[in-house]
């Protein structure tokens, strides 16, 4: 097919989709609603989410490759992702709203470098989480649980941790500056 002239804007809607066990590897899906989509077993190795919608979606991501995603800005508000070895690392969820989201799994989630800056991550279970060298630079971390957490070296200057439990987290060279932990879980 000849690519469309560039004043025809067109759109997708995946809205209910089964990609089941697709390969979208550096696909574009900037903006795309994939609310309550089917994405088991695919591989998102890169991919361009930057916007997109996926709130309130039912995602079974088991063994799904996150690696170096673009989410920027996305809402994720409340959809249930089974995270179990799920490789957020170094993925860009800058802005991204996570809040009350559901990381269940055996497997400790690894988000190690990931950026989070601005991100609501307000109530979020990220217990056992490697974040080293993460950036939650302003984040929302509001009663997040962070118990035993790899938080070595993060950012969270200016990041709200309000009734955050972080018993037994590792805040070794963390970025502290400005931080609210009013009411936050640090004793065991």
């Amino acid at each position: 097919c000849p690519p469309l002239p560039p004043s025809v804007k067109t759109e997708t809607h995946l809205c209910g989709i089964d990609l089941c066990g697709a390969d979208l590897c550096g696909a574009d899906l900037c903006g795309i609603d994939l609310c309550g989509a089917d994405l088991f077993w695919s591989d998102l190795c890169g991919i361009d989410l930057c916007g997109a919608d996926l709130c309130g979606a039912d995602l079974y991501l088991c063994g799904v490759d996150l690696c170096g995603a673009d989410l920027f800005w996305s809402d994720l508000c409340g959809i249930y992702l089974y995270l179990c070895g799920i490789d957020l690392c170094g993925a860009d969820l800058h802005g991204a709203d996570l809040c009350g989201i559901d990381l269940c799994g055996e497997d400790l989630l690894d988000m190690c470098g990931a950026d989070l800056f601005w991100s609501d991550l307000c109530g979020i279970d990220l217990c056992g989480a490697d974040l080293c060298g993460a950036d939650l630079c302003g984040a929302d971390l509001c009663g997040a649980d962070l118990f035993w957490s790899d938080l070595c070296g993060i950012d969270l200057c200016g990041a709200d941790l309000c009734g955050a439990d972080l018993c037994g987290a590792d805040l070794c060279g963390a970025d502290l500056c400005g931080i609210d932990l009013c009411g936050a879980d640090l004793f065991w």
